[in-house]
């Protein structure tokens, strides 16, 4: 499926109406884009064109890159590469948004961009398979490996309800900032994989999290204290069912679209929307709040606001 603009507004505006919950406030506010100025949005939309085309769009949006990274810092970039399975199957992060991701960040004087993920299936099939190990290198970037104890270190999550502390991979420790950039997808715990989800790639012991509280676990450990700069969510194909890994290319949905956000919660939320809507026309299931609650406990935690209408958002066409 491809949406045209009409279409894609269309979809913004009425994703609200899929809500199970008053506390939200749809996505009508993501057509209205003549308030916001460049450098002054807290929340994109693109249609349209290649995953690298949309997020030089988007970033164009905040200013550039350069807002975010300073010369001479080191720089993580965190997609999900957890599943050996090429492009096309929507399990992973879209290998030319990593790439222009990389290249940009290099251009703005980063000293080092590097790229990891907590894989699922093998790290080396899902490095190579997905595209993303030879997109960063081509970019300057490096990958690095995730598979050994050893390379994560505890921190503490004093604000976490129920997850007070968890292993985090020691590059993003040593980073001065990162992007979280997932693919939005169904899974069958969570719901859905978005950037909150995402996270499960910065750790270690992922079912320590599903044998507490796999919802909860989620919003916790978004408390940690270093931040994203952005979350950048790959909606290129979206994967409408059998997630987390894709049973089948079949249920790859090719939508063309981005969300960018620093405010974790608001892109989470746009996305849901968008997803529910497109599921809604075409005749897949759909993900109610109540079934993806980690964004809601994320909102109880100040990671954020489900009310897009207190954001300034913009929606463009590459």
């Amino acid at each position: 499926m491809n949406l045209n603009r009409k279409e894609f507004l269309r979809t913004l505006a009425l994703a609200g109406a899929t809500a199970a919950t008053g506390s939200w406030n749809g996505l009508n506010v993501l057509a209205q884009t003549s308030e916001t100025k460049t450098g002054d949005v807290e929340l994109v939309a693109v249609l349209g064109g290649e995953p690298d085309v949309m997020i030089q769009k988007a970033l164009e949006k905040f200013g550039g890159i350069g807002k975010f990274i300073k010369s001479g810092q080191t720089v993580v970039i965190k997609p999900n590469i957890g599943w050996a399975r090429t492009p096309e199957y929507a399990a992973n992060t879209h290998p030319l948004l990593i790439k222009e991701l990389v290249k940009q960040s290099l251009a703005a004087g980063a000293k080092k961009v590097t790229v990891f993920d907590r894989t699922c299936n093998k790290m080396e099939d899902c490095y190579k398979l997905s595209g993303i190990e030879a997109a960063v290198k081509e970019a300057g970037g490096e990958i690095v490996p995730s598979d050994k104890e050893e390379y994560y270190a505890e921190v503490e999550l004093p604000k976490g309800v129920k997850l007070k502390k968890t292993k985090i991979h020691k590059a993003l420790l040593d980073a001065d900032i990162w992007f979280n950039v997932p693919i939005l997808k169904s899974h069958g715990g969570a719901g859905l994989t978005i950037a909150l989800k995402n996270y499960l790639g910065i750790v270690w012991d992922r079912q320590l999290f599903h044998r507490i509280d796999l919802q909860q676990t989620i919003a916790d450990v978004a408390t940690w204290e270093k931040r994203p700069v952005l979350n950048i969510v790959d909606s290129y194909r979206l994967l409408k069912a059998h997630g987390p890994t894709s049973g089948d290319i079949s249920d790859a949905v090719l939508v063309k679209s981005l969300f960018v956000s620093p405010d974790i919660v608001a892109v989470d939320t746009a996305a849901l929307s968008l997803f529910n809507q497109i599921a809604e026309q075409k005749g897949f299931n759909k993900q109610e709040l109540s079934r993806v609650s980690h964004i809601q406990h994320a909102q109880d935690l100040e990671l954020g606001t489900t009310n897009l209408k207190s954001l300034k958002v913009e929606s463009i066409r590459s």
